[in-house]
């Protein structure tokens, strides 16, 4: 039977959830029908972003829907088709985000690095604690059911340090508008679009601190 808490902890989570990526998709929409004054395509935004910053060796490639990322592998930026041809607010805010990653990157900004490095730990453990966590109460085995909680923390962790290296992305691109002279108005569009976009993080953050909570709470019964 499924206790009282853990139905609060799901309710918690689907609205917090829900209502942030509610949040996100109202604002990206709403700045997706303006028209940014530059007569800029998001992929010559970035391009021109990175000439600003004097960053030569990052190239700015077309992704499939909803790919918006920088990946350091191959110090290159990918933007979803509505972002790379698009001349919004969206499409700009968007651009300009991805690119203050790279500028993250070229700068050795630190919190990037400790995210960097702790990749492969995340990856091992976001994919193996649920199973631990299942043999540990199936088995009734309290150091698999440590090592699962272990493995989870190590995942929060990674979100807790994605945070700032989000956050100060978003800092990089509306300094970057603010500095070529976009429109206040503009730049208003696009601080919000970038806004909506870091609840996301705090959303996921949130809801698996409580996760982590609710597991340590249950391990301590």
């Amino acid at each position: 039977m499924i206790s009282s808490s853990y139905l609060m902890l799901i309710v918690a989570t689907l609205v917090i959830g829900m209502g942030a990526q509610w949040y996100v998709n109202h604002k990206l929409k709403t700045y997706s029908h303006v028209a940014n004054s530059t007569g800029l395509t998001g992929a010559e935004a970035a391009r021109q972003m990175l000439s600003y910053y004097g960053i030569s060796n990052v190239q700015v490639f077309r992704g499939g829907p909803g790919q918006d990322y920088f990946d350091p592998r191959s110090n290159s930026v990918s933007l979803s088709p509505e972002a790379f041809d698009g001349r919004t607010i969206t499409a700009t805010a968007t651009a300009c985000h991805e690119v203050g990653h790279a500028c993250q990157y070229a700068q050795d900004y630190t919190p990037m690095k400790i995210r960097g490095a702790i990749v492969p730990a995340v990856n091992l453990a976001s994919n193996a604690w649920i199973f631990l966590l299942m043999a540990g109460i199936v088995l009734n085995i309290a150091g698999l059911t440590t090592a699962a909680i272990i493995m989870y923390a190590v995942v929060v962790l990674f979100q807790l340090v994605t945070l700032p290296v989000e956050f100060n992305a978003s800092q990089r691109a509306m300094a970057y508008m603010g500095q070529i002279g976009l429109p206040a108005q503009e730049r208003k569009g696009a601080f919000d679009v970038l806004r909506a976009c870091a609840f996301t993080y705090l959303a996921a953050a949130l809801t698996s601190i409580l996760q982590l909570l609710w597991l340590l709470g249950q391990r301590q019964e």
